[in-house]
């Protein structure tokens, strides 16, 4: 089932002979479920293609739909109010508050939201995460590899449609990158959501279903990635 949808998409910067197209033309379809990586060089356009697919920046052309709703065609509030309920967003800086402890980080967009907050659903995720015996502690107190699985419960506490991660284990060491990768993995097939993931780290992409290319603004390939069992 289409839960993710771009048509034409194109962000164009500058004018004239110095006009640049970030993302240039670009048509997507991701279902639910899915597990997907866009990889590419620095400036290939990914980074650029994430926040549109987000609705953190408008595009200078083209339709993004989420869950069958037009997102560019809702006014700025409605906009908001969809980012916070549909999408979890997870970033290479964890961007935790300093003065909130790891529990009360997670909770920031439900509190947003102005909604009761789901006890049993947040403990179960701080379980999953790894974090029951971290939950009162300060970012200040966390380690790298904590501190993003704050952001990751941060992202999934509002029970979101999908998850944008925008290199999510660009700050960490390999041991870190690794159990990250395979917690997400294991939240977001837990909790019936859809993951899409931007990374320069083939590695990393290997790991996910399907695998787009994109370069100077294009997508180049689109394939799922059949990896055959060892028995």
């Amino acid at each position: 089932m289409e839960v993710l949808r771009a048509e034409n998409l194109i962000k164009s910067y500058g004018k004239n002979e110095a006009k640049v197209n970030a993302v240039n033309g670009i048509n997507l379809t991701i279902n639910k479920g899915e597990f997907v990586a866009i990889v590419g060089p620095s400036g290939s356009g990914k980074s650029t293609l994430l926040h549109l697919l987000g609705g953190v920046d408008n595009p200078t052309k083209g339709k993004v739909y989420i869950d069958g709703i037009d997102i560019y065609g809702l006014k700025e509030n409605e906009l908001s109010v969809l980012r916070r309920r549909k999408i979890g967003f997870i970033f290479q800086y964890y961007n935790l508050i300093p003065v909130l402890n790891a529990k009360e980080n997670i909770l920031i967009p439900v509190l947003l939201d102005h909604k009761k907050e789901d006890a049993e659903y947040i403990e179960e995720l701080m379980e999953v995460l790894g974090l029951q015996d971290r939950k009162n502690h300060l970012p200040s107190q966390l380690s790298g590899g904590q501190q993003q699985r704050v952001a990751i419960g941060r992202a999934l506490a509002n029970k979101p449609s999908i998850i944008l991660a925008d290199e999510p284990t660009g700050n960490l060491d390999s041991k870190n990158s690794k159990e990250i990768l395979e917690l997400l993995k294991l939240s977001v097939k837990k909790f019936n959501q859809t993951l899409v993931i931007i990374t320069h780290d083939l590695n990393l992409a290997k790991q996910a279903d399907r695998i787009i290319k994109i370069s100077d603004g294009k997508i180049f390939s689109d394939e799922y990635n059949y990896v055959e069992e060892v028995l």
